[in-house]
């Protein structure tokens, strides 16, 4: 009945803006502050982070993920207070300058002390799954991404065994999005990543990326993740993660079925031209790439 579905129908199409931010397709620029991230680790001096966050703005990022802890296959663990050290004066920096700054952390403390320091959306690979970090986001009213992954970055390979891929994940996505929302985080807040290369193998990637509009099922904004991933360069034969722009933005190619995507990518300035083609050729003229937006085109 039509009545059933008007609630859907209004998480779907009057979600509120985001973050600050209006809707559209917004490109979230990734700034490891990290000594072993699998394609850009190593910047761990604040005013060079800082200087990597204004650049990646300057090339049209809405958004800035800051992250002070390798979450790539068997990447070392790192204590909440260690994350606290390296990320909190690139969070704090850039938030006054008034960049919008997430966070990629799975820890409740980071989270409670990046929110703190101006931090605007949390990014969590685990969904909220650390004790106290949902009601932590909840107090703050934050926005967050919930990911889906099995076990942890340490053990998540030996978790890549489905039956249905693509209907699992959505089951497992929509059970976190039901404990968050029971901790008190406003389903309107909540954006979903299917976590390409969490747990999944090469396969696994390319049928997620297949069947990504099933997302819009969950009725939340959807972020996808897939710059530089080692799937794009199996598919591509570029074994150089750097190397790997072409590959990673026709890989989120998808994700541009949803208006209101939020691309995380290492190449900013590439992944911005290809929207604005995109959205050239697509007729898109109100979109959203960057804090400045496209602009009309035709005129």
């Amino acid at each position: 009945a039509p009545a059933a579905w008007s609630e859907v129908l209004d998480r779907l199409t009057a979600r509120p803006p985001l973050a600050g931010l209006p809707g559209g397709m917004l490109v979230m620029g990734i700034l490891n502050v990290t000594p072993d991230s699998f394609s850009d680790g190593g910047r761990t001096d604040p005013e060079a982070a800082i200087g990597a966050g204004r650049g990646l703005v300057a090339a049209g990022a809405g958004l800035v993920d800051v992250g002070g802890e390798s979450t790539r296959p068997g990447g070392v663990a790192v204590t909440p207070a260690d994350e606290i050290a390296r990320v909190l004066p690139v969070v704090s920096r850039l938030a006054a300058e008034g960049v919008c700054v997430s966070v990629d952390t799975r820890h409740a403390a980071t989270m409670a002390a990046v929110l703190e320091a101006g931090a605007t959306v949390i990014n969590d690979v685990s969904a909220l799954a650390d004790p106290g970090a949902a009601e932590i986001v909840a107090q703050a009213q934050a926005p967050v991404v919930l990911m889906h992954m099995r076990g942890t970055p340490q053990t998540m390979d030996a978790h890549a065994a489905y039956g249905d891929v693509m209907a699992e994940v959505l089951d497992e996505l929509d059970a976190a999005i039901g404990r968050a929302v029971a901790a008190g985080v406003g389903r309107e807040r909540i954006i979903v990543d299917p976590g390409i290369g969490f747990a999944k193998t090469a396969e696994h990637n390319l049928v997620l990326l297949r069947g990504l509009p099933a997302l819009a099922n969950l009725g939340c904004r959807v972020l996808l993740g897939v710059s530089r991933k080692g799937f794009v360069g199996a598919a591509t034969g570029q074994a150089r993660a750097d190397r790997r722009a072409v590959g990673s933005i026709v890989a989120a190619l998808p994700g541009l079925a949803f208006g209101d995507v939020i691309l995380r990518v290492h190449d900013v300035a590439q992944t911005v031209e290809a929207l604005r083609m995109w959205s050239a050729l697509h007729g898109v003229v109100e979109g959203v790439i960057g804090p400045q937006g496209i602009g009309k085109f035709g005129k």
